[in-house]
């Protein structure tokens, strides 16, 4: 089974590709399109942005679409920087940009005040316009250290406190299995498999 990933972030493709891996489907992404139309992600959450991206992504090709919204959500500074996360320190911003920007407002913030939490919503839209979504959430603290090589975004400032490592720190398998992103998959993967019994 064909799906197009409403993605060019290579990091992003990479990491579903091993999440989907054995179910017998060829994951396409966005990159392999010409002249793909522009999505402004003017969405009020996660899940409005993921399926507009769906949504446009599904017309534009005529297939089955797999597209997710995600960000970063700290309870202390009211949810920022939210559906914002991945221009948050402007349109064309670098991980290193928002990485800053994000470690700046939390200067003056203890360590246990850090609480945030990664949130990832994956919306499945086929060709006829129905869809499924599946939200996954993960919870850790931001540290002002950048460690760890292995992940994007803020990942090298996420730390899980339960292993004492941060997200980019973690093995690609077990961040895949509790992270906000491995979550939602579990989700997906459960579906796919109760259609395909069905």
């Amino acid at each position: 089974m064909k799906i197009v990933f409403a993605s060019g972030n290579e990091g992003k493709v990479r990491e579903i590709r091993e999440m989907l891996e054995g179910m017998g489907i060829e994951l396409v992404s966005l990159s392999n399109y010409a002249d793909v139309p522009e999505i402004v992600e003017d969405g009020k959450s996660f899940l409005e942005n993921a399926l507009k991206k769906a949504k446009i992504v599904s017309e534009y090709t005529g297939e089955t679409v797999l597209a997710d919204d995600s960000g970063l959500q700290i309870e202390v500074l009211g949810g920022e920087p939210g559906i914002y996360s991945s221009r948050y320190a402007g349109e064309k911003a670098t991980d290193e940009e928002n990485n800053t920007k994000l470690l700046t407002k939390l200067k003056n913030i203890p360590q246990e005040k850090r609480t945030a939490f990664f949130i990832c919503v994956l919306v499945l839209y086929r060709r006829d316009s129905s869809y499924d979504y599946f939200e996954g959430k993960w919870r850790g603290q931001i540290i002002d250290e950048r460690r760890g090589n292995n992940g994007f975004g803020y990942d090298p400032i996420f730390l899980v406190p339960e292993l004492k490592m941060t997200a980019a720190e973690l093995p690609v398998e077990i961040k895949n299995k509790i992270s906000h992103r491995g979550q939602a998959f579990a989700q997906l993967k459960k579906k796919f498999g109760e259609r395909l019994k069905n």
